[in-house]
């Protein structure tokens, strides 16, 4: 088993769990699929580029963004968990204001230099129909906002924690 696994794999957990049992209390939607990603890389990787907290943050921010407005401008009301028939308008018009959302996701986070891989998921969360209002592209970022704030002082905590143990 990978060096530090155990503690990955409950860090993930705890992540998660905070946000579970923030949506739980508030009955908003704090807790997503593209969030386990961004948990995992945070569990895993811990402190580096990639979970830097402008790219997660920011990424996730594209990607809401990017969703919403794909959403609102080619398939405002549908939602891709609703049956339509085969070659439909609908179908085509979801089909549609996904792949956008994901090249305009792309290519601004690229242009921003804030990749961060799993809002390219939130992206076809919002411009599939799942979360599309504001309130819920609020809920969205403040779900990622709290996950990045958690997981900085749980590193600032581990630093202090070495910090102390060396200097005994």
């Amino acid at each position: 088993m990978r060096e530090g696994a155990a503690f990955s794999t409950l860090y993930a957990g705890v992540l998660l769990t905070i946000l579970g049992a923030l949506a739980w209390v508030t009955g908003r939607t704090l807790i997503f699929p593209s969030l386990g990603p961004s948990a995992f890389l945070l569990a895993t990787v811990r402190d580096g580029e990639v979970t830097a907290p402008r790219r997660v943050i920011g990424g996730h921010f594209i990607g809401v963004a990017a969703g919403w407005i794909a959403y609102h401008t080619v398939a405002p009301g549908l939602n891709v968990m609703t049956a339509a028939p085969m070659l439909s308008s609908a179908q085509l018009r979801l089909a549609v204001s996904g792949v956008l959302a994901v090249m305009i996701t792309t290519g601004a986070m690229l242009a921003t230099d804030t990749v961060h891989p799993p809002a390219c998921a939130t992206t076809l969360i919002v411009s599939l129909g799942f979360l599309t209002s504001l309130a819920d592209s609020a809920s969205i970022m403040l779900a990622v906002v709290v996950l990045v704030g958690v997981h900085k002082l749980v590193l600032r905590e581990q630093s202090v924690g070495d910090y102390i143990s060396i200097g005994r």
